[in-house]
């Protein structure tokens, strides 16, 4: 599933405004000693970068213009807990993960499980696989944890109903992560960042 997209899932990944996030930044290569000269000049207070030309910051219209996810919608709010995860993965992706941590699975698992799909597959097998890989992108590219393995199961409650899920700001999430993750980096007894 880390490779593109399979075109079974294309309509899915459109529908649900996924499909230009699938499409760019495959085999990139992400720069350490650049993330660490920006988080260097990154000031929590103002969400800015202080460079020597000025100030600069991400902005959703950055956000919008680069990964064009919906940033005009309805937001993503509220935390969400369940003693029920297991069973809200077989409902929504057909499968229960070995090891549930706090709501959280590994993204090794969801790699595992949904390897291809197969010219066969159902309707429901193409519904489970799209709303798996998209968890796998946001986990994988959109919001990771500081590992890059594991990915919360509260993103999967988003993605029951594609159309409704379509109109949810995702990208004010992505960006609001973005900075929580910057904001935390830069504190001193803090080494790696997520993302």
């Amino acid at each position: 599933m880390s490779g593109p997209p399979s075109p079974w899932i294309e309509n899915y990944l459109r529908e649900v405004g996924f499909w230009h996030p699938a499409t760019i930044g495959r085999g990139y290569k992400l720069d350490p000693k650049l993330i660490n000269a920006l988080i260097e000049r990154w000031r929590p207070e103002t969400h800015t970068f202080h460079l020597p030309c000025g100030e600069c910051t991400i902005t959703l219209e950055d956000v919008q213009l680069q990964l064009r996810l919906s940033v005009d919608e309805a937001a993503l709010t509220g935390s969400v807990q369940s003693a029920g995860w297991g069973a809200i993965s077989y409902d929504l992706l057909g499968a229960i993960p070995d090891n549930i941590y706090g709501g959280r699975i590994e993204m090794g698992w969801l790699r595992d499980t949904f390897l291809k799909l197969g010219n066969d597959s159902t309707e429901l097998e193409r519904i489970r696989y799209a709303r798996a890989y998209i968890l796998e992108m946001i986990g994988g590219h959109l919001t990771l944890d500081l590992l890059r393995n594991l990915v919360h199961l509260r993103w999967l409650l988003k993605l029951v109903d594609f159309r409704a899920a379509n109109e949810l700001s995702w990208g004010f999430a992505m960006l609001a992560i973005l900075y929580r993750e910057m904001c935390g980096v830069t504190k001193p007894n803090k080494a790696k960042i997520g993302g």
